[in-house]
């Protein structure tokens, strides 16, 4: 028996709730306003997006960079992508059929896509890309390297596989380092630097790039959008304004003064600080979005920290409010979630261990301490203000861990020495950074020995069992069970899910996210 999966559709778009998303901004929430778009006049031509770096490179397959990424979104196309409920959804490909032993997936491409240089996207091309993509994405040659593609006809290709997993769709969807399609020829011109043709089969092709300047991408005339609404990354994609500039602007205060001057329509990456200041200027509207979470790693190796009770009593003494309101400023801006993934990802998003999570318990932390066998011992916490976020709520947990009678001290560097020294469980008790969110938690840094030290035989079996699923279900009840297991043995803590703040003109319609902004579907009134 086979399995057949085709395109899902759905019109959700991916935001904070209601309350975040409301409170303080000037304008509508995250969405920028309808997909659709609202009748507000004349638009412009030409969107300009004040960017926070140069990217570099546009070669989305071989570079893990979000400015990569998210312009790549925009010119290039992948077999599969997330749509708004972080759904692998069908975008080159037609559908799929999984042999019964799980190692061959037959995926029928769709037929009459044209590249930007007006060829048909065939087998040739599909096969060449997707085989350069498991050499050069470290994502996917950790995940599934040594698996191959090789053409069946025209519009059909064969994915081998190297293990049986109920991953593999997923992978191939995910946006970092994605598994963009260029043409044969492209991959064959690519070395070691990347591909120096940029050629996709998006709704923007790349019309100009002015390094430390900008890119420009203009309208595919010739774009054949996949079948359904627009969500996430799948769906319809209308190339709304003919003409989109990146336009690189390093210093934060420019990108700003430019939005609020109407030089840029967007500004992107606007500091934290900077939110109450922007969220009372009516001719701008704030968008906040998930971006990941704010982390406390616990070394479970050395002295009192290998004591899994003792660890118990740090999550006991957490109140997340407090340390994420001293991480980020205004509630506006953090969710309390014990999640490791995001809350609203329809199959990794979930609450499981929760009950060691924001337990503001001193009581409790206090006991658990006695049965410890807790002497005084001093307990490192390693930071860098270098990132005020991560320094902030690094005070407030010593405050906290002081509070419950653990001997807690703050040791600063900065941010290369105190990578030294997260890097050696030697040199750290404790330790809080921000880890941008994965398409799967099997890619989490939590759960590689090499980031905090962990090395537990339930990871590398919760690991396998997520892979080994036979259905979605099955690999998310399987992740519910590895997370509670990080909760339960004290290896780490979610202290709450971070947001991104993007200004943009008031007159901005359709914009949207998904990992990445999102503006193909966008307008701008004049």
């Amino acid at each position: 028996m086979k399995r057949k999966s085709k395109a899902l559709s759905c019109a959700v778009a991916l935001t904070m709730s209601m309350a975040l998303l409301l409170s303080g901004c000037g304008g509508s929430g995250s969405s920028g306003g309808d997909v659709s778009g609202e009748d507000t006049g004349a638009v412009k031509d030409e969107l300009h997006i004040a960017i926070s770096a140069n990217p570099p490179s546009l070669d989305p397959q071989s570079i893990n960079s979000n400015i990569v990424g998210g312009i790549g979104a925009h010119v290039y196309e992948p077999l599969f992508a997330m749509n708004a409920e972080y759904e692998p959804t069908p975008v080159l490909a037609e559908s799929y059929e999984v042999s019964d032993d799980g190692m061959v997936y037959t995926i029928k491409l769709r037929q009459g896509v044209k590249f930007h240089n007006g060829e048909e996207m065939t087998a040739d091309d599909v096969v060449a890309s997707m085989n350069r993509w498991l050499e050069v994405s470290a994502k996917a040659n950790t995940l599934i390297g040594g698996s191959t593609f090789e053409k069946v006809d025209d519009y059909t290709v064969n994915l081998n596989v190297n293990q049986a997993s109920s991953d593999i769709i997923m992978i191939l969807a995910s946006p970092i380092q994605a598994a963009a399609i260029y043409p044969a020829e492209v991959v064959e011109s690519a070395t070691a630097e990347g591909i120096s043709e940029y050629i996709g089969t998006g709704p923007y092709q790349v019309s100009e790039w002015k390094q430390d300047q900008y890119v420009k991408l203009e309208a595919y005339e010739d774009y054949q959008p996949s079948e359904g609404e627009s969500s996430g990354l799948a769906g319809e994609k209308g190339a709304a304004t003919p003409t989109l500039y990146f336009d690189v602007v390093t210093d934060a205060s420019t990108r700003i003064a430019g939005v609020q001057s109407g030089e840029y329509d967007i500004a992107e990456e606007i500091p934290l600080d900077n939110y109450e200041e922007l969220s009372g200027d009516t001719n701008l509207t704030l968008n906040v979005d998930r971006g990941g979470t704010l982390n406390l790693f616990l070394d479970t190796t050395e002295g009192i920290m290998a004591n899994q009770t003792f660890r118990q009593a740090v999550l006991a003494a957490l109140n997340c409010d407090d340390i994420m309101l001293a991480a980020y400023g205004n509630p506006d801006l953090y969710e309390i979630n014990a999640s490791w993934s995001d809350p609203t990802d329809a199959q990794w998003g979930t609450d499981a261990g929760s009950e060691y999570y924001n337990q503001q318990d001193t009581d409790k932390a206090k006991e658990l301490l006695e049965e410890a066998g807790y002497n005084g011992e001093t307990v490192v916490l390693v930071t860098t203000q270098d990132y005020p976020e991560m320094y902030n709520a690094t005070l407030v947990v010593q405050e906290e861990l002081k509070q419950a009678g653990i001997n807690a001290e703050v040791e600063t560097y900065d941010f290369s020495t105190f990578m030294e020294h997260r890097a050696d469980p030697n040199q750290f008790d404790m330790f809080i950074t921000s880890n941008s969110y994965n398409m799967l938690p099997i890619q989490l840094s939590v759960l590689d020995s090499g980031w905090a030290g962990l090395n537990a035989p339930e990871v590398t079996e919760g690991i396998q069992a997520i892979r080994s699923a036979s259905s979605d279900e099955e690999a998310a009840e399987a992740w519910a069970d590895l997370q509670t297991f990080l909760y339960e043995y004290g290896a780490a803590t979610v202290l709450g899910h971070y947001t991104g703040v993007i200004a943009m003109d008031s007159g901005v319609q359709g914009y949207d996210y998904l990992r990445f902004p999102i503006y193909w579907n966008v307008t701008a009134s004049e």
